[in-house]
């Protein structure tokens, strides 16, 4: 008996210190995710950028730069969705669009997201930013009682500590969210207002009592906002209270446990709202400025990870959730700048330049051959199934179904690694399917079928469908499979939240239910 006691005894001694070292071993994770940048808007990928972005590069120079790395779709909502989920948006009820900062979270109750796997296997987990995947706030907007909490927001998706919006700015309800609750809450009234250093608009005071008197005051309807709210403030807020968090995480190390830190920033989003001290840099007037600030953020979060000793075991992820916003056009015959790079297109479009993004992964501790760039096929889907190899964790059948691990990308660089085929999805429903070389855009309402050999044409401006038809028909019937089995990597077949819709029209009714 007293040899079972002294075994027991040793064990629970060991226990906590075996955790300790399971801990350890394990990364701690930032997500960085930028709001319309487009891939020539990071100026280590675009060499005629007419502004720097010297931490971006470094991100690159000291990681993987991933120039073929897509958002799953070309505006906020659904791309943060497939984001967080390794699921795509448009197998849920929203289809076009994006939602407001109002309404039931897309994110299912239950469904397993990036934060509640990293949760699960022993993460703090901490989501700072814009959110914009619904929220239920008390009351509705006649009747608030800012006294009750949110619900159905990220605290209920993983993570355990959020601080931040609940949508793009131009949508209201906009405050300074801590946990379920705004210290001051939105009980004041705004519209947006003319910009002087770009084409968009500010949300900044006054503000009025009253949707009435801002109708009054601006000709608009008022929407919700905190009257301690202005929008040139998010960038420094949520880049201090992300180091806060992250510097509380080191004060407690008996814990030993790694962070996941998501960090959804609102740049370079309209209101292109660039701080004063960044007025006149770079060459691409205000939007330009925006982007040289955001950059500046990423900066002072690797500085903050070098000086705590957490450098080497962290990894940086840095993306965006879609292409340039419409303003590239201008950017162009004004600055001779590419948001979009070479690529077609911008934000809500089905050709590359909506959906082919910035992505940089910097992990010193765990990256081999540092400082490459790799032209293999990834999209932002396929985190969540990655993180999970790299960190040991199983992903159960009815979770990212979507989500292809890219790991060997990072630590086995000389295995070639192939994707099953990447699905994209314009803002109006529109899909595309991109294996290998081949592109092709099914037909949407008016527009016809679309097939694009991106190797030889990577800005889509020669559609080869004729001369290749078998290609189209190989990659329709793929596409095909993949919307209707519910998932696109290997296992049991997974339902959609929907019964067929309208955008679908290669596929017949009866085949969708099949």
């Amino acid at each position: 008996m007293m040899k079972i006691d002294t075994w027991i005894l040793t064990v629970a001694f060991l226990l906590p210190l075996l955790t300790e070292i399971s801990y350890a071993e394990k990364p701690n994770i930032i997500v960085i995710y930028t709001d319309d940048q487009g891939y020539g808007d990071a100026s280590c990928l675009n060499p005629d950028a007419k502004f720097l972005t010297p931490n971006l590069d470094k991100l690159a120079r000291e990681g993987v730069a991933f120039t073929n790395g897509h958002s799953s779709d070309t505006v906020c909502t659904p791309s943060r969705y497939g984001l967080l989920t390794g699921r795509y948006c448009w197998r849920t009820s929203k289809k076009t669009g994006v939602m407001q900062a109002e309404g039931d979270c897309l994110i299912a109750a239950g469904r397993m997201t990036l934060a509640s796997m990293l949760r699960d296997q022993g993460y703090d987990t901490a989501m700072v930013g814009k959110w914009h995947l619904g929220m239920d706030f008390p009351g509705t907007s006649k009747a608030r009682d800012w006294s009750q909490p949110v619900q159905d927001m990220p605290l209920d998706k993983g993570f355990d500590y959020f601080y931040g919006i609940p949508a793009s700015l131009n949508y209201g309800v906009l405050a300074w969210f801590e946990g379920r609750h705004a210290k001051i809450p939105p009980t004041v009234y705004t519209a947006k207002k003319p910009n002087k250093r770009h084409m968009d608009y500010r949300i900044e005071p006054p503000y009025q009592d009253s949707p009435e008197g801002t109708q009054k005051a601006l000709g608009k309807p008022g929407m919700e906002i905190a009257s301690d709210f202005i929008d040139n403030q998010c960038l420094t807020r949520f880049t201090d209270t992300a180091i806060s968090w992250m510097d509380a995480k080191q004060d407690r190390t008996e814990s030993g446990k790694p962070f996941f830190l998501y960090l959804p920033f609102t740049s370079p989003h309209y209101p292109v709202c660039p701080l004063p001290e960044f007025w006149g840099q770079g060459d691409c007037g205000g939007y330009g400025e925006f982007v040289i600030e955001t950059d500046h953020h990423v900066g002072r979060i690797l500085s903050f990870l070098k000086k705590s000793g957490l450098d080497q075991n962290t990894m940086v992820i840095f993306t965006s959730d879609n292409g340039p916003e419409n303003s590239w056009k201008k950017r162009i015959t004004d600055f001779s700048h590419r948001s979009n790079g070479n690529y077609r297109g911008g934000k809500r479009d089905i050709y590359e330049g909506g959906h082919r993004v910035p992505f940089f992964i910097r992990w010193p501790e765990g990256i081999k051959n540092p400082g490459r760039t790799t032209n293999e096929l990834v999209g932002q889907v396929d985190i969540l199934a990655t993180i999970a190899e790299l960190i040991g964790a199983e992903l159960p059948f009815n979770a990212g179904e979507d989500s292809q691990s890219f790991a060997s990308i990072l630590t086995q660089p000389k295995i070639a690694h192939q994707r099953v085929p990447l699905i994209n999805h314009s803002a109006s429903g529109r899909f595309s399917i991109t294996e290998g070389d081949w592109k092709l855009i099914l037909p949407h309402r008016k527009n016809k079928r679309e097939l694009y050999q991106l190797t030889v044409d990577p800005s889509e401006q020669n559609n080869v469908l004729e001369d290749h038809p078998e290609i189209a028909q190989s990659l329709e019937k793929k596409i095909t499979q993949i919307v209707c089995q519910g998932r696109s990597t290997p296992g049991l077949r997974q339902s959609n939240d929907t019964g067929y819709w309208k955008d679908l029209n290669w596929i017949q009714p009866k085949k969708y239910g099949q």
